[in-house]
């Protein structure tokens, strides 16, 4: 999915490790960032399945990924504690284990019929998962040169992209297949217990291998508010930019599914409507591999700037088309998407030096939108009608060309220009 929360960036050398573990270390992580990508895009596949299941309206089916989500703003920040205290690799071990705890909840949540007790099993798979992200993500980033940090971290994230897409044909197949007049829970509690069996797995392989070893920089205590550098200007929209940029993403991905199925578009059942979500992730991870190449000889702000006006193009095109056309706009704003979270995440840190990392964690907190705007969405979906309710992702568009356009400069608020030591 769109990115990830981080902790303190450790430090350490490539010389400490030998190239053969790095590479060993490496492969490894990669099916963490498979993983969690393939878990994070069932949520598309499990809102129709659990709407159809227990008769729910669209605001009450967005509570899934508001769960879901909100679970990256509660638990990142102690989840980096925790980390700190049991290490890199303990940290993966228990993001692991946490997450398959979660996939296993699904089963009472399934036998009991209770759509609470389905959120609460989310709520528990997302804290794994996040535990996972902030114990991976700068372990990654120093596994060899950091000169080539930027680029171990693309590929990681290319498996994550991967998961993304191939997680609606698994999901339609064990999911979906039956089709919404017969769901008991019984395709979910399968589904998740399998999921809890590989995570499970996972944790054994990662409590048994060895990995190379690395020490952790600890945050230095300070007086200074958390949230007093966002009187960086440019760091402030940013963290604007990178809430509207998940929200919009995926709320997008949660609403695909119906907005296929709707009688003007293209009214296909929910099973097959799953396949054509990998469409939508798949061009994410194109586009990440066509925008990196870009961006060698264009302006990454000026980039920015064109994906999020031909997002809001194509936004708009779902909104007061019909048929094929409508969907397949909707389906490539995936492309669109490629380049935003990383791009937004670069140019509100730029020049902000020691404060970099500080920056780093707060903005990783915007990750919220992803519970916020789907819920939204749900609303104005009941109210106004699904197809028009995507003036909700269009309007997050909007916001990300002009953050493009005029808020990347750094400068700090004149007006408010917060004095940090006074805080």
């Amino acid at each position: 999915m769109a990115g990830s929360p981080t902790v303190m960036p450790p430090h350490g050398t490539a010389e400490q490790h030998s190239g053969t573990n790095h590479m060993f270390a490496l492969s490894a992580l990669t099916t963490l960032f498979f993983m969690w990508g393939f878990i994070t895009c069932l949520n598309d596949i499990l809102i129709p399945y659990l709407k159809a299941m227990f008769s729910l309206n669209y605001t009450q089916a967005m509570l899934i990924q508001f769960c879901f989500f909100g679970a990256y703003f509660v638990v990142s920040l102690p989840a980096g504690k925790l980390v700190a205290k049991l290490g890199f690799q303990k940290g993966i071990v228990a993001g692991l284990l946490i997450a398959a705890l979660g996939c296993a909840l699904f089963y009472p949540a399934a036998a009991l019929a209770q759509y609470s007790l389905f959120l609460g099993a989310l709520f528990v798979l997302a804290s794994g998962i996040t535990i996972l992200q902030v114990s991976a993500n700068p372990f990654v980033s120093i596994l060899g040169s950091p000169k080539t940090a930027s680029s171990r971290l693309t590929m990681t994230q290319a498996f994550n992209s991967l998961g993304t897409t191939v997680a609606p044909a698994f999901g339609s197949m064990l999911i979906l297949s039956a089709g919404v007049a017969s769901q008991d829970g019984s395709e979910v509690q399968f589904s998740y217990l399998l999921l809890s069996a590989m995570l499970l797995v996972l944790a054994l392989v990662f409590a048994l291998i060895k990995l190379p070893s690395v020490e952790q920089q600890q945050a230095q205590n300070t007086v200074t508010s958390r949230f007093a550098i966002l009187h960086h200007k440019h760091l402030s929209l940013g963290a604007i930019a990178l809430f509207l940029y998940v929200g919009g993403e995926v709320a997008i991905g949660s609403f695909l599914i119906n907005y296929i199925g709707l009688e003007n578009i293209v009214g296909l059942e929910e099973a097959h409507a799953a396949h054509l979500i990998a469409y939508y992730w798949g061009g994410a991870m194109v586009g990440r591999f066509i925008g990196a190449a870009v961006m060698q000889k264009v302006n990454a702000a000026n980039v920015l700037v064109f994906n999020a006006l031909m997002g809001a193009t194509l936004v708009l095109l779902a909104i007061f088309a019909n048929g094929t056309l409508a969907m397949w706009s909707l389906l490539l704003v995936g492309l669109c998407n490629s380049i935003m979270f990383p791009t937004i995440f670069s140019l509100a840190i730029n020049s902000l030096k020691s404060q970099t990392a500080q920056a780093s964690g707060l903005l990783c907190l915007a990750i919220v939108g992803g519970a916020i705007v789907p819920l939204l969405q749900g609303m104005l979906a009941d109210s106004i009608g699904l197809q028009a309710s995507f003036i909700l992702p269009l309007l997050c568009f909007v916001y990300i060309a002009y953050y493009g356009f005029a808020g990347t400069t750094p400068q700090k608020f004149k007006r408010f220009d917060i004095q940090p030591e006074k805080l």
